[in-house]
């Protein structure tokens, strides 16, 4: 279904923007083994419970748009990691949220498929992201 991990995420962020269940779950892969963290979230394992979490995200009914930016990706044979800055705005809302995501994709019989999405609030600086060093 696709080609490429970029394909996927792309079809990945427009089903998020969109609240598409069914395009969301197209994204991802059917084994067992697949993992959410949503931010500030626990660990989601399977099918069943992710496809519930974003049941219950798309239900809320907040519309978000996605810019990605700061994209690191990594491609292996038949896996591929993209790390993004996700700049988030909510329909109704002022301001953008700044989430830092791993999104992983494995190369199955049915092309590219995400096997794992974690997200986390991004460090209100770029200064937080590093160790403070005492002497």
């Amino acid at each position: 279904m696709y080609r490429t991990p970029e394909e996927a995420e792309t079809a990945f962020y427009a089903a998020l923007e969109a609240a598409d269940l069914a395009g969301m779950m197209a994204v991802w892969d059917e084994e067992h083994d697949i993992v959410c963290i949503h931010p500030m979230g626990s660990r989601l394992q399977g099918r069943g419970d992710v496809q519930e979490s974003w049941q219950r995200i798309f239900t809320k009914g907040a519309r978000m748009r996605f810019r990605n930016s700061d994209v690191h990706a990594e491609v292996a044979e038949s896996l591929a990691m993209h790390v993004v800055q996700e700049n988030i705005t909510v329909a109704g809302r002022e301001g953008e949220s700044l989430v830092v995501a791993t999104n992983v994709y494995r190369r199955t019989r049915h092309g590219w498929r995400m096997i794992l999405h974690h997200a986390s609030p991004a460090p209100a600086s770029p200064s937080e992201d590093k160790p403070t060093v005492l002497h």
